[in-house]
């Protein structure tokens, strides 16, 4: 019977060790540890700590035992956002065609987006029905970055043909389009039309109505008939989307400095109003008094492409800065990039902070000083907070980490002599 017990004790405590060992086990991937969690969907902001284990979030909690993680990141001092997500780009690369966005003006996405906080883009209709096969294949099946698009009611997108033809411009087709790439196309796009009449318009929206998705609209230009408060009020659906809502050039502003009233008008509707600054669809004597009357947009994005890059634009952290710097609180400016487009694409399971989301998260800090912002015209407005991108991490990976937060040191990193291993 001694020995029973003894047999009996000695199970126990190897069961009790091991209870004990197994629960030093590391359990998380990555601890974001120390920062200050921003997360809108849920209306949190509060210091908070951020776990993730593979490609998933795991607890989003205060005081996360560091001892849990593999590998922990110090972002005292920091924001910790879900990733940002720009809704407004041109990343159809690579086709070779000079001189249009659905060729040498568009940028491949890796090269611009982890740099500056942003795990998700969405194409604004570079590519149409016709070459919409391709630019899946040839980019967004290959970037790391997550590539959503609007489809252009134009057949060729932003192609040598333009978009102005009608016979170009086929409801049908796109939609049919759009519905075999559910898992991509997020919406349809109309820009840029100089033709007569509402033709892109109502052919986008038929086209959103057959699919069941948005349609996100750069007017183009206006004539006697196509003007904005007939765009706001009569053509486009609750959810529709208005881009380069401060360029100026479709009357947003009207002479006397006031907000023309279709904004107001296509807000009550249930129009989206996007900033989409570009190269030429941003100016601080639109913004401005714009932002003093609290119209404010519902989504920040930059319009990215290679005229813009260098430009007044930048990237999305120095375009919600500007926004920023117009007095719109920060946990607004990233409902802005997170939440907001989230939601207008529908695409709900992005831009949310919370366990079993996929773990797309940005680290962004805020300085304080003397800044220039630049629009469109390329003139200057100063500000004194600028958000920088600290770490970008896309399904669980790091992939940008300005200061190497979430590397490990040098002195005790295993270095493996004549070779390279991340």
């Amino acid at each position: 019977m001694f020995h029973m017990r003894r047999a009996t004790f000695a199970l126990a405590g190897l069961l009790l060790g091991g209870s004990i060992l197994a629960a030093q086990e590391p359990i998380y991937d990555l601890l974001l540890k120390g920062g200050h969690v921003i997360d809108p969907k849920n209306n949190l902001s509060a210091p908070m700590d951020v776990a993730i284990a593979g490609s998933k979030i795991a607890r989003v909690a205060a005081g996360i035992p560091a001892a849990q993680a593999r590998r922990v990141a110090d972002v005292s001092g920091l924001y910790v956002v879900p990733g940002l997500i720009d809704m407004h780009v041109h990343v159809y690369a690579g086709t070779g065609v000079k001189g249009v966005i659905a060729g040498d003006q568009s940028v491949y996405p890796d090269g611009f987006s982890f740099r500056s906080g942003v795990t998700t883009m969405v194409d604004a209709g570079s590519s149409g029905a016709r070459n919409f096969a391709d630019f899946r294949q040839r980019v967004i099946e290959r970037s790391r970055t997550r590539v959503l698009a609007f489809l252009n009611i134009a057949a060729g997108g932003m192609g040598p043909e333009g978009e102005d033809d009608p016979k170009l411009l086929d409801a049908q087709e796109a939609a049919r389009v759009a519905k075999a790439n559910r898992d991509i196309i997020v919406g349809i796009k109309t820009a840029h039309y100089k033709g007569p009449g509402w033709t892109s318009i109502e052919r986008a929206v038929e086209a959103g109505k057959l699919a069941d998705i948005p349609v996100m609209v750069d007017f183009g230009y206006l004539d006697e008939i196509r003007n904005l408060t007939t765009l706001l009020t009569e053509k486009l659906r609750p959810g529709d989307i208005y881009t380069h809502a401060y360029s100026g050039h479709r009357e947003e502003l009207l002479p006397d400095g006031k907000l023309n009233p279709a904004m107001w008008a296509g807000r009550k509707r249930g129009v989206i109003f996007d900033l989409g600054h570009g190269a030429g669809s941003f100016f601080w004597y639109v913004a401005v008094p714009a932002f003093r009357e609290k119209f404010y947009p519902d989504v920040i994005s930059t319009d990215l492409h290679t005229g813009s890059m260098n430009a007044g634009m930048k990237d999305l952290t120095n375009v919600m800065s500007k926004v920023l710097n117009l007095g719109v609180p920060l946990e607004d400016v990233i409902r802005m990039t997170t939440w907001n487009p989230a939601r207008v694409i529908r695409r709900t399971e992005l831009g949310r902070l919370e366990a079993g989301a996929e773990a797309d998260v940005t680290v962004l800090r805020l300085d304080r000083g003397n800044f220039g912002f630049v629009d469109s015209a390329g003139a200057r407005m100063n500000g004194s907070q600028l958000l920088v991108a600290e770490m970008t991490i896309r399904a669980g990976r790091v992939e940008w980490d300005l200061n190497g937060r979430a590397a490990q040191d040098w002195t005790t990193f295993p270095y493996q002599k004549g070779t390279w291993r991340k």
